[in-house]
This record gives structure tokens, sequence and C-alpha cells, in this order.
């Protein structure tokens, strides 16, 4: 089996702002797994926040072995980008190889549609509500906040979407005592779920904390390891393969996050329809589903994923799996 790592960037639609910075295009990495004729293919977005970089992450892909399978994979790399990549390319390729869907080879039932979260970027207030008004019609929108002036955006965000259910991630923006003192405005305003509002190596402080709008670890959330240092403090698992390392340990992590009594949530970074196209099988009854990538990109993949009134529909053969 030959191993191919090709970069790309996809565009973006507009200036996409959260509490740390701005981009206006998705740097990505496309993983092709050559193999009797056939190709398998998977995509990841290192992340800085994770020590991440394009360079490492394809120096970490390409000191793999060719003859590499998913279960040697988990022990060549840990949690990350560079093993979701490879371990999406791998049920790719073994998928194309059996003549059969990926949910057939993990044993799901057949995948549907799934209605996903729309962002918002972090602007104004005044701009936040137009924003929010011209996307009124989508059942769920997601607040980038995390920043001393989240009241006025979230007011202005209600204000134009007053039919929308709204979710929140701070960003690990907030302390405790920030979040107490939101707490009640945000269930005045029909706030759905918070997510990360402190940083990862501060969240004991949520221990003991009424949490009236539920909360959901996603820095603090990676794989099925990260699940005992949860416990007490959060009500909502978020779920990215680029933090499980693939689709392989994202479904076993939903599994166990479920079998502890959390609800789950299934996220993605800026990336193409080919990231979020396992994790639409993730995303299959989850609490809340959050993949909304391709919708903020100025162009995508051949043969996208399909979004319309019913969501985000699992992919097609040929895109993936």
């Amino acid at each position: 089996m030959r191993i191919e790592v090709t970069r790309d960037v996809f565009k973006l639609a507009e200036v996409f702002t959260i509490s740390r910075g701005s981009r206006t295009e998705a740097k990505v990495l496309t993983v092709r797994l050559h193999a009797g004729g056939l190709t398998g293919w998977g995509e990841c977005v290192p992340y800085a926040r994770y020590g991440e970089t394009l360079e490492s992450v394809t120096a970490e892909i390409e000191a793999l072995p060719g003859d590499i399978t998913r279960a040697a994979l988990y022990d060549l790399l840990p949690a990350g980008a560079a093993r979701n990549a490879v371990d999406c390319a791998l049920w790719d390729l073994e998928a194309k190889q059996a003549g059969k869907r990926v949910w057939q080879l993990a044993g799901l039932a057949q995948p549907g549609p799934e209605i996903t979260a729309y962002t918002l970027s972090l602007a104004s207030p005044a701009e936040m509500q137009a924003q929010a008004a011209k996307h009124a019609h989508r059942p769920l929108l997601k607040i980038k906040l995390g920043t001393p002036d989240d009241m006025p955006r979230l007011e202005a965000v209600r204000a134009g979407a007053p039919k929308s259910t709204i979710i929140v991630d701070a960003n690990e923006g907030w302390s405790a005592a920030v979040y107490a003192d939101l707490a009640p405005h945000l269930q005045r305003l029909g706030v759905a779920l918070v997510e990360q509002p402190l940083p990862a190596g501060e969240d004991d402080a949520l221990i003991g904390l009424d949490r009236p709008v539920p909360v959901c670890a996603d820095e603090s959330a990676h794989d099925r390891a990260s699940l005992p240092k949860l416990k007490g403090k959060y009500d909502v698992v978020n779920i990215k393969l680029d933090k499980t390392g693939g689709l392989t340990e994202a479904l076993a992590l939903r599994d166990a996050a479920r079998a502890e009594g959390y609800d789950v949530m299934v996220g993605c970074m800026v990336g193409s329809s080919l990231a979020m196209a396992p994790a639409t099988l993730v995303a299959q009854g989850a609490k809340i589903v959050d993949l909304d990538g391709p919708l903020l990109l100025a162009e995508d993949r051949d043969e996208p994923l399909i979004f319309d009134k019913a969501g985000v529909h699992p992919p097609v053969a040929g895109l993936w799996g």
C-alpha cells in the first residue's frame, strides 16, 4: 500500500472569527491510501491548540509503514489529526475492497440525515444580529463567544433569530463565576447548551457548580481516556474525529460516553465534506450535531455532502465510505 499526503486549501465563503482569531481559508491534509488499484481517502485539520501543524502531522503520517492496518494504527499514533485521516482512509479503502459501505462494515444501522447547527462568526452585536436574521430559517444556530461583551451579542442573535435553538461555544473563554452569572440569562434566552466555558486545565471549578444550562466538554474531551476526568463537570461530550483520532475511536467514545450517562454532541473543525463524511455516522441520534464545516466554505470536494431541511445527509459512495 502506498500512502500519499497532500495539502489542500479551501476558501471560506466569508471571514470566520472566533475568540482566538480570524481566518479566510481552511487548510487541510488529504491522505490517500493506494492498494490494488483502489484508493481510500480521508481528511484531517491539524489544530494549533493541540500543538499540531501541517508539517508535524504530515511527518507523522509519512512515517507510517506501508502495511498499516487500523488495529496497528492505534499503537503507532496517538489520538489526533494524523491518526484521524489515516483511520478514515483505511475505512474507505476497506469498504471499496469489500464492495460495501462503511456503515455496513462497522455493524451500524443505515444512516440518515441529522439536523446540524450553523455557526455564526464572532462580530459586533449588530453584525451578529444581521447574520442571525439571514439564517433565522435554520433550526439550530451556534454562537462563538468567550469575550467581555458576550451578552449584547447573545441578545442580538436572539433578536435576529427568535425561533432558532441556540447553542453557545465559549472556547475556554469564561470562568466558573462568569458561567454562574450568565446562566440565568442563558436560560432566559433559550440557550440549549454551553460548550467548553472554562479552560481545559481549569475545569475542576465546574465540580459542584449548578448547571441549569447543560455544559459540554470539547477541549477537555479527546478520546475514551478523557472520560474519567469529566465526571461531575460536564453533561455532554463533544466528539470530533480530529480529536479522537479517527472514526474507530469516535464510535467507541460515543458508546462509552452514553454508557456513563453523558449526552453526545458531534462536532468538527472547519474542513470539507470529506472531513465531515465519517462524522455523519457518529452523529446518528446525537443530542447536538455540529457538522457545518462545508456550509462555511466557498468551495468543496466533488460529490459533496447534501444539506437541506432534513439536515446533513450521509455521504454518497463517490465521496467516502
